[in-house]
């Protein structure tokens, strides 16, 4: 056998000893089960560490801005235009030769790290995040702290992982754990963390996974709380029960949101993709003129859009901005974000998507009560459902959108203004941006990651849609085995099913009845073709099909039974029936234009 050629695999035939391949699996799998407890164990450290690290990052970049634009709200006008701009030319240097993968929001280099790179994050990249981040939103740039915090995170997840020798699919699997962790503290919002990782980074959910996302979620925040206060990210007004009659009102504002949504979608995608053709001298220049066309919004007496815009937030809440302004501000803060992220400055698109959802929202429920008085809803509720909304239909994170709002109000009477609100933007954001901005933001990049949302949306193939009824007389195993022969050659199954007297199903292949009978045992009787201890797995028809695929290498037929009577057969499968099913689908959805 030449070198690096891979031995033949004994093929394992029905009721037969375990096949080679699974006996060279088991310590692997034995090692994965030794692993499991440490794991949650580290994960409370990973947590630990990204909380500290993300409260160094807040602090840092607080200390930034105050350094820079000075501790007021309203900057003076020369720091308004020279901050950004010169900070941005800084910034742009980091990145071109000390920090070169550190552009972007985090989100989409931590799914790369999961499933490109075995979960390997270059700690220098963290470094750099860190720094060029915290000065990026420090200076004025319309981004947010939170997904650079999630891929801090997941950096330093992927350190102590790689420090430890941890297996390779526990390492793949790390950096998602220390995404949750910094996401979480940056948000103080540990469930909403949990959610957006497992539904947006990791896309599918098992007991390890869950508990070690859990744990470094919850431990991060415990840091964060312990070091930084308890106190929430907004002060949230009472809101109260919300009257049937409201439903309505916070439907428009899904209909605005989703509308919103598809904007702001488009402008970043747009012009991305043309700065990053634009020649590579122009990336010197690109974050400073975004810097300086942030600082002129500024200038020109919107300064609220500079920055994550928390502050201003919690003013929307308040009723402390006329409805022209909110709509005002919401628009140039999609401009100004745009600008920002699409030059590649570093930094986050969560924050500013909720300032943008928060404006909407109480843009919304302002000009409502002013044209129906009869609504009782406070404006603070709808910026609150707002920003939810806005993170449905941009973020396309369904789930994560709506436990966020709930999280973060502590109020759960509101749980029926954010469904529909969030749903409404969702459909509409679907509609017409069929693929969701971070897997268009990865194929602009040339990475092919997976999308969790067509994952999501795919037709699934059940063994329903494959199985078929079989084509020789059911046996029960007390018939002679030249009678089950004579049977199964009048057939063009692979395997002859039967139904022993024990309720079981078994199966015996045309190979073995055949060398009985050579052998002079054609009188014996079927159930003796077969061990007593190897019945059939057993199949139902709302199985997934990719199940039937686990068995088919060694049983070719399997039996397809009724969930309540296991002795019922309700149709058959093999392989033919698997991968005609499969193409079936495909032509499907050559004719939609899938």
């Amino acid at each position: 056998m030449s070198q690096g050629q891979t031995p033949p695999v004994p093929v394992q035939t029905a009721g037969a000893s375990p096949t080679t391949l699974e006996q060279h699996a088991k310590p692997t799998r034995h090692r994965l089960i030794r692993e499991e407890p440490f794991f949650l164990v580290l994960a409370i450290f990973i947590g630990i560490l990204s909380g500290l690290a993300v409260v160094g990052f807040r602090i840092t970049y607080l200390s930034v801005r105050t350094y820079l634009l000075s501790t007021s709200l309203s900057p003076s006008p020369s720091h308004l235009l020279l901050v950004p701009s010169l900070t941005g030319i800084v910034i742009a240097a980091l990145v071109i030769y000390v920090f070169p993968r550190v552009r972007g929001s985090g989100v989409n280099q931590t799914k790369a790290a999961l499933y490109i790179y075995n979960g390997h994050i270059p700690f220098r990249t963290v470094v750099g995040k860190f720094i060029c981040s915290a000065l990026a939103i420090g200076s004025g740039q319309s981004l947010g702290p939170e997904d650079p915090a999630l891929q801090i995170g997941a950096g330093i997840a992927s350190l102590l992982g790689e420090k430890l020798r941890l297996s390779r699919e526990r390492l793949r699997l790390i950096a998602p754990v220390g995404a949750a962790a910094g996401l979480a503290a940056a948000f103080n919002a540990p469930i909403s963390a949990v959610l957006f990782v497992i539904e947006e980074v990791i896309g599918r959910w098992s007991a390890g996974v869950l508990g070690a996302v859990v744990l470094a979620a919850v431990s991060s925040v415990v840091v964060e709380r312990y070091l930084l206060g308890s106190a929430p990210l907004f002060r949230i007004p009472p809101i109260g029960p919300v009257n049937a009659s409201e439903l309505l009102a916070y439907a428009v504002l899904g209909v605005v949101g989703g509308i919103a949504s598809v904007v702001f979608v488009k402008l970043i995608l747009y012009f991305r993709l043309r700065l990053k053709n634009a020649p590579a001298w122009t990336q010197h220049f690109q974050p400073g003129i975004a810097g300086l066309l942030i600082g002129l919004i500024g200038y020109l007496g919107f300064p609220q859009v500079m920055g994550a815009g928390y502050a201003y937030m919690d003013q929307a809440m308040h009723s402390q901005y006329a409805w022209q302004m909110l709509g005002i501000l919401a628009g140039l803060k999609i401009l100004a974000t745009t600008i920002s992220f699409v030059s590649g400055t570093p930094g986050g698109m969560f924050a500013p998507t909720l300032f943008i959802g928060a404006m909407l929202g109480g843009c919304v429920g302002s000009l409502e009560h002013q044209l129906l008085p009869q609504l009782s809803g406070p404006i603070g509720a709808y910026a609150l459902v707002g920003m939810g909304t806005l993170f449905a239909g941009f973020i396309r994170a369904p789930m994560t959108s709506v436990f966020m709002v709930l999280e973060v109000s502590g109020d759960y009477t509101i749980i029926v203004p954010v469904i529909i609100s969030n749903a409404i933007a969702y459909v509409i954001s679907r509609a017409a941006q069929p693929v969701p901005i971070f897997d268009m933001l990865s194929r602009q990049s040339g990475l092919d990651l997976p999308s969790m949302e067509e994952q999501r949306e795919e037709p699934l193939l059940r063994v329903e849609d494959a199985m078929r009824a079989p084509r020789v007389p059911l046996l029960t195993g007390e018939e002679p085995v030249k009678v089950a022969l004579s049977e199964l050659e009048q057939s063009t199954e692979p395997l002859l099913l039967f139904r022993s007297s024990d309720g079981l199903w078994r199966g015996v292949t045309r190979k073995k009845l055949a060398d009985m009978a050579d052998q002079g045992d054609a009188e014996l009787l079927l159930k003796s073709a077969v061990a007593p201890d190897s019945p059939a797995p057993l199949l139902h028809p709302d199985h997934p099909l990719d199940t039937a695929l686990r068995h088919i290498y060694d049983w070719p037929l399997l039996p397809v039974v009724h969930r309540a009577d296991l002795t019922q057969l309700q149709g058959v499968v093999s392989l033919p029936d698997i991968l005609s099913a499969y193409r079936r689908r495909a032509v499907r959805g050559r004719s939609r234009g899938d």
